[in-house]
């Protein structure tokens, strides 16, 4: 056995002692105002506790110590930021319903446009015009289609099968738009054939006229 004597005795360390700390919910009850069970958190503090309820709460008489706490300061900070997020959230909500106003404005725009379109569409005249080449030779030309949005060179390939002709897309006569000219004196077959093919076509818009030629200087 060891000797020990004139060895002085170390007294050990004292054992930590586990602070106070109150939970009802996942948080300290100075936070618990913040979460989502304030009010079951503040009944708790109550009952239990009610001590603590002026410090947390802010409520009763305030000492200039209690001016200062923690609690204090903290919900002071958390009123800034809410008063903060209002009114972040105020100007969102303004700039939502100007955007909104935007799109409402814009969809009335796109729909009167579209308004005047269709009623271009319905006013467009189709022209079927009978121009005589030679005496016994005669050419459809035909314009106005493009105004339906239909594809003139496609139309013209089923016009020359329809017909066994020929018909192509050739360029306006002083600068116009394109025209489809087919062989033959097929004015009123093909008013027929288009106002039965194409149903975006309204009939009464189609019109067979016939060119005159000018007769010559002596004649």
């Amino acid at each position: 056995m060891a000797d020990t004597e004139g060895v002085p005795v170390v007294a050990p360390p004292p054992e930590p002692q586990a602070k106070r700390v109150l939970y009802f919910c996942t948080l300290p009850p100075e936070y618990c105002e913040f979460g989502t069970t304030s009010k079951k958190c503040r009944e708790w503090l109550e009952m239990n506790h009610s001590e603590l309820v002026p410090v947390i709460y802010n409520t009763g008489s305030s000492s200039p110590h209690s001016l200062h706490s923690p609690a204090l300061l903290l919900t002071k900070k958390t009123e800034a930021i809410e008063s903060a997020m209002q009114n972040l959230s105020t100007a969102a909500q303004e700039k939502a319903q100007k955007a909104e106003a935007a799109m409402a404005k814009k969809a009335l725009k796109d729909e009167a446009k579209q308004e005047r379109e269709l009623a271009k569409k319905l006013s467009s005249p189709v022209i079927l015009k009978r121009v005589e080449r030679t005496k016994r030779k005669h050419v459809i030309v035909i314009t106005g289609l493009e105004a339906f949005g239909l594809d003139l060179k496609k139309v013209a390939k089923e016009m020359g099968k329809k017909f066994a002709c020929g018909a192509s897309v050739t360029k306006g006569v002083g600068g116009g738009g394109d025209e489809i000219v087919v062989q033959g004196d097929l004015g009123e077959e093909i008013r027929e054939w288009i106002e039965e093919r194409f149903e975006e076509v309204p009939s009464g818009n189609m019109e067979v006229v016939e060119e005159r030629r000018k007769k010559r200087e002596g004649q």
